[in-house]
């Protein structure tokens, strides 16, 4: 694709009029349709702020790097950890809308605030289709849980495995492994595999 198909395809995908898209960037309506009607190649100023507005990277814009995987919709995550020093694997639901290369998560509790599990929002951001790197923090008042992710995408899209690092009940900088899955069994089963590889 060249930069006028990526525009247009990636504004009608945002469901934006070429009005609203030319505010977004900064740019003129008419200088806009310039761009999508190929006439013109917006100088390197006006990329970044068109590719800023459509919430993909200047590789995108410019048809270098294609993020085909839509991994946007119904999600199972589990993941490896403790309370009172006693192990145990939380699986919940997880819900990703995908912009982008950019996965926004927001999740429900395994099990109630007082058992050690909480709700919780993330951001992922998704590198050459491979891998998934990112941020996790609790949206439960009295819970101060937060952390890093990194995740290992599988090359079909459906299920993805790592680690996360950070603060729980029993510490405030530990890692347990996680994964999500299309299936709260597949996502408890990739996260047994990793715990217990030989059985």
């Amino acid at each position: 694709m060249d930069i006028s198909e990526v525009i247009k395809a990636r504004r009608a995908e945002l469901g934006l009029s070429q009005g609203q898209l030319a505010a977004a960037a900064g740019v003129s309506l008419r200088q806009l349709a310039r761009y999508e009607a190929g006439e013109q190649q917006p100088v390197l100023s006006a990329a970044v702020a068109l590719a800023d507005a459509l919430d993909i990277s200047l590789a995108q814009l410019a048809g270098q790097v294609s993020y085909s995987l839509d991994l946007s919709g119904d999600w199972w995550c589990a993941w490896q950890t403790w309370k009172d020093g006693t192990p145990r694997v939380d699986t919940h639901y997880l819900a990703v809308v995908q912009r982008g290369d950019v996965l926004h998560l927001d999740a429900d509790r395994a099990l109630p605030v007082e058992q050690g599990s909480y709700r919780w929002r993330g951001e992922l951001r998704l590198w050459d289709n491979e891998a998934l790197i990112g941020w996790y923090r609790s949206t439960d008042a009295a819970v101060r849980s937060k952390g890093s992710l990194y995740l290992a995408l599988h090359p079909h899209g459906n299920q993805a495995h790592g680690r996360w690092v950070g603060m729980s009940y029993d510490g405030p900088v530990i890692t347990g492994w996680g994964a999500i899955a299309r299936s709260e069994d597949a996502a408890r089963g990739v996260v047994q595999d990793l715990i217990n590889p030989e059985s």
